[in-house]
């Protein structure tokens, strides 16, 4: 990449917000990856990411009022802009322009137990495959080391 603002950290650093609003384009109130704790792209792509669950954000409002719980989609939400941040870092390591991507597919998701306001969401997502401008994934997200989601999901790029 050419623009110094996309540059990514070295294989195993830590990605701050700023630099993630580099890679995938979501935006309050839908970025829902705070920090890359770490990845690689050898000898296979992966990465581990955490979302910090607070009270402030706006879907408790009504889910629900009086027992705060995240939306299962908005936990395959954040499990996918993981998926697109690590793709995103790909791209950037091959010098390719990043296209914007969209999920498709959604695959297996399974939910084991609640996360609510003061959860910190650690999501691990390990690139499966990469066909043209698609990428499938697996993802795991947990809670004090306890695995709370699970999906497999497919991206492809415009």
């Amino acid at each position: 990449m050419t623009d110094s603002s996309t540059e990514i950290t070295l294989p195993g650093q830590v990605i701050d917000i700023e630099q993630i609003q580099t890679l995938i384009p979501h935006r309050y109130p839908f970025l829902l990856v705070d920090r890359v704790l770490s990845w690689q792209l050898e000898p296979d792509k992966r990465l581990r990411a955490i979302k910090n669950v607070t009270q402030n954000e706006p879907h408790f409002t009504g889910h629900f009022p009086t027992h705060p719980v995240m939306p299962g989609v908005l936990i395959v939400e954040a499990m996918a802009q993981a998926a697109g941040v690590l793709g995103a870092i790909a791209q950037a390591a091959e010098n390719k322009e990043t296209p914007l991507f969209y999920l498709v597919k959604v695959d297996n998701a399974r939910f084991s137990q609640p996360v609510v306001p003061g959860d910190q969401l650690v999501m691990d997502v390990l690139e499966k495959r990469r066909m043209r401008n698609m990428g499938q994934y697996y993802c795991e997200a947990a809670v004090d080391g306890k695995k709370v989601a699970s999906c497999e999901l497919l991206c492809a790029g415009k």
